[in-house]
C-alpha cells in the first residue's frame, strides 16, 4: 500500500520532512520557487507551511504564498488540508494569503494551553502538556473555529473551505504523531 503523501512547504530540506515520514507520510518538499510555478502539480492530501514562513530571515516562503493564493484556495475547495504554523515576525498581514480571515501578533513565550475544540485539539497537542508549550504569538482576529487558547487568546484555528480544511496554530512544536494521519482521513487527496 502506497503511504499517503503530504507537502512541505520550504526553501531546502529540514527536520520536519523527517518528522513527516516518521508518522507514515511520503513528503515532497515544495520549494517556494516550486509553489508559484504554474507548471506544478503536486498530489497530496495535507500541505504544511512551518514556523517562520513570514520571517525573512528564515524562509522565503511568505512571497511564494502570496502569489499562490488562488492554487491555495483550489486545492482547499478540492479537499485538501493546509497545516499552517506562526509566522514568527510581528506582520499582521503575514496570512493575506489564506482564504480565511487571520491576524497575528507575534511574541514568544511559553504558555497554558486551553482546548475549545475537543477533537483537534487533542489530534494536534497530544503528545505534549499542555501546561508548558511555546507558542509564537496568537490571533488577534481569526475566522473559523477556536481549537485552543493561551490566557484567553487564540493560538489554534479551524477553518473549513469548500471541502477541504485550515489549520492554523502558533504553537511552536510539531503536531502530535497522530495529527498528520487524522487529518488525512478527514479530507482527502487534491493536486495543489
Amino acid at each position: 500500500m502506497t503511504p499517503p503523501r503530504a507537502g512541505l512547504l520550504w526553501d531546502a530540506p529540514t527536520t520536519f520532512v523527517r518528522f513527516v515520514e516518521d508518522c507514515g507520510f511520503s513528503c515532497q518538499l515544495v520549494t517556494p520557487q516550486l509553489c508559484a510555478a504554474p507548471f506544478f502539480r503536486g498530489s497530496f492530501s495535507v500541505l504544511v507551511v512551518p514556523t517562520g514562513f513570514a520571517n525573512p530571515a528564515y524562509s522565503r516562503t511568505l512571497v511564494a504564498l502570496r502569489a499562490s493564493h488562488n492554487r491555495i484556495r483550489g486545492f482547499l475547495e478540492r479537499g485538501g488540508a493546509l497545516l499552517v504554523f506562526g509566522a514568527a515576525i510581528d506582520r499582521a498581514d503575514a496570512y493575506d494569503w489564506l482564504p480565511i480571515r487571520l491576524v497575528y501578533h507575534h511574541e514568544h513565550a511559553p504558555c497554558h494551553l486551553e482546548p475549545v475544540e475537543p477533537v483537534l485539539f487533542d489530534a494536534l497537542f497530544s503528545d505534549y502538556t499542555p501546561d508548558a508549550i511555546e507558542c509564537d504569538g496568537w490571533f488577534e482576529e481569526c475566522e473559523g473555529e477556536v481549537v485552543a487558547t493561551a490566557g484567553g487568546r487564540p493560538v489554534a484555528v479551524a477553518a473549513r473551505v469548500g471541502d477541504g480544511l485550515v489549520v492554523a496554530t502558533t504553537v511552536h512544536e510539531y503536531p502530535s504523531r497522530g495529527f498528520l494521519s487524522f487529518i488525512e482521513r478527514e479530507r482527502g487527496a487534491a493536486v495543489f
